[in-house]
């Protein structure tokens, strides 16, 4: 995972395959041989799951943007960030980019709302957070189970920046949220969060890379995850402590449930380490639901799919508990209740 794979749904020599070390476990050439045809225009329909919390918004319809692509956030404000596919068979691509000036505080309500079927989508954020500025970005991902999707993030967080994410998935049939955080120190602070859930035979692939490039910077990142009947879930979590990286606090954690005998869970967390006086930590754990715990709740009258769900969401909760704020907390948790 030294260095991002680019991607053209145009050309499909581009298409990386299991052959490629940080696609190992998603090999879109399997799924994907030729390019895609275009993608046609759609409508965007209704407001996505955020609209209640105001804002400004970036909008995309199979790729095509309606209105402004490009954002500067400066003071307190909130951008919801929406990309739609409705495409049957086709590919397409959208491209992001949203600033956020020194001292800014910025939401970023992100939405990847597919419909149709066996579509590609291709959707790219590029996300600049200034010297003290603040970015929190929720991001809640639903699409087809016959769909291929990739998504990815390039952050770049500078001196005493803030930068908290969160991302909430359901799968696909190909589906690779990836996010390459450089991280500039020096007091700055990143948050790399995720959660999915996944049923019947969906994938999802949640890769992250973050770079300490300078010193006195933290990081911490827990993923929680469920594959149920024969759905895989994938997570690839690499920090890397660059020299003069010194001072670096950098946390991760992965746990996993797997819910049935076909289910399937890769993971592979690293830490690379080459400076000093460094605070380093990972853990990766994968089991199944506590069958006393089920026992117990079944025992005291509640069915047995209930007692799974209830501590599905016990065990996934936490991840949308570090949401600190409260409007996209609820959300949040709403929308993943939903779909336990």
């Amino acid at each position: 995972m030294s260095a991002a794979f680019a991607i053209d749904l145009t050309d499909a020599e581009t298409f990386p395959s299991r052959r490629t070390e940080a696609w190992k476990y998603s090999d879109l050439k399997r799924w994907l041989r030729a390019a895609p045809e275009p993608s046609g225009t759609a409508a965007v329909g209704p407001p996505g799951p955020f609209y209640d919390l105001g804002g400004e918004a970036i909008v995309f319809a199979n790729g095509r943007a309606v209105g402004v692509t490009d954002f500067i956030a400066s003071g307190e404000q909130t951008l919801r960030l929406r990309y739609i596919s409705d495409a049957v068979g086709t590919g397409h691509t959208a491209g992001a980019r949203v600033s956020a000036r020194a001292g800014a505080k910025l939401l970023l309500l992100e939405t990847h709302e597919g419909a149709g079927s066996a579509y590609v989508a291709h959707n790219t954020l590029e996300l600049d957070v200034a010297a003290g500025a603040e970015v929190t970005r929720v991001v809640l991902v639903e699409e087809p189970e016959d769909a291929i999707s990739i998504a990815e993030a390039h952050v770049k967080v500078e001196a005493g920046g803030v930068y908290r994410q969160t991302i909430v998935t359901t799968g696909a049939k190909l589906q690779r949220i990836e996010t390459r955080i450089t991280h500039y120190a020096q007091g700055a602070q990143v948050q790399a969060d995720g959660l999915y859930l996944l049923n019947g035979s969906r994938h999802t692939d949640l890769t992250s890379v973050v770079r300490h490039v300078e010193h006195d910077g933290a990081t911490s990142q827990l993923i929680k995850g469920v594959a149920r009947d024969t759905a895989r879930g994938v997570f690839q979590g690499k920090i890397v402590v660059e020299r003069g990286a010194d001072g670096t606090d950098a946390r991760m954690g992965h746990h996993a449930l797997i819910a049935s005998e076909r289910a399937e869970i890769d993971a592979k967390p690293e830490l690379i380490i080459y400076a000093d006086d460094v605070q380093c930590a990972h853990g990766n754990t994968v089991g199944t639901l506590d069958e006393s715990a089920l026992f117990y709740m079944q025992q005291r009258g509640i069915p047995a799919d209930e007692a799974r769900a209830l501590l599905t969401q016990a065990f996934l909760i936490e991840v949308i508990d570090r949401i600190e704020h409260e409007g996209a907390r609820e959300v949040a948790r709403e929308w993943l209740t939903a779909r336990l």
